[in-house]
């Protein structure tokens, strides 16, 4: 069964949120959320967010780019189901609880943060990439912290074995 995608945000309500972009360090935040909800016997709404304009469009531009934008709304929804397959596979049991996919256009972190507004948690991976730099986490992740309007988990990558 192929599960659908909404282009608006999560319901009101308590839940746990995931940003999910289909970078490993999202998967594991992923499987983490999924866990999360389960402990908690919560919905889980798993968001990609993408900016399909950083700086905005000149006037009279929007109309043109409408078909690109739809063409990367699909993508972004096939790479969520990708990603929700993946980490389910490698489960040792797969998420039964109830799952919610959203791909939303805007900001990044504006967008992240008016949909963790209330919830129960916001779960987020980060990306390090060893020694220094794995002592520091990325922009996304750092706003959420600083300015979620809910508890949020940053899911480190798992710890590499020698």
């Amino acid at each position: 069964m192929t599960l659908p995608v909404s282009t608006e945000p999560p319901p009101p309500g308590t839940a746990i949120v995931n940003a999910c972009d289909g970078s490993d360090a999202s998967l594991w935040a992923l499987d983490r959320a999924m866990t999360e909800a389960e402990a908690h016997r919560l919905p889980l709404h798993v968001l990609a967010v993408v900016n399909p304009s950083p700086t905005g469009y000149p006037p009279g531009m929007a109309d043109l780019v409408q078909e690109s934008v739809q063409r990367l709304t699909a993508s972004m929804s096939d790479g969520l189901r990708r990603a929700v397959a993946t980490v389910q596979a490698a489960r040792p049991r797969p998420y039964a609880g109830q799952l919610t996919l959203h791909v939303l256009l805007g900001n990044v972190v504006d967008v992240l943060l008016r949909a963790a507004d209330g919830r129960h948690t916001l779960v987020l991976g980060t990306r390090g990439n060893g020694g220094f730099t794995r002592l520091l986490l990325g922009s996304v992740s750092t706003a959420a912290v600083h300015h979620a309007g809910c508890p949020v988990l940053v899911v480190p990558a798992p710890v590499e074995e020698p």
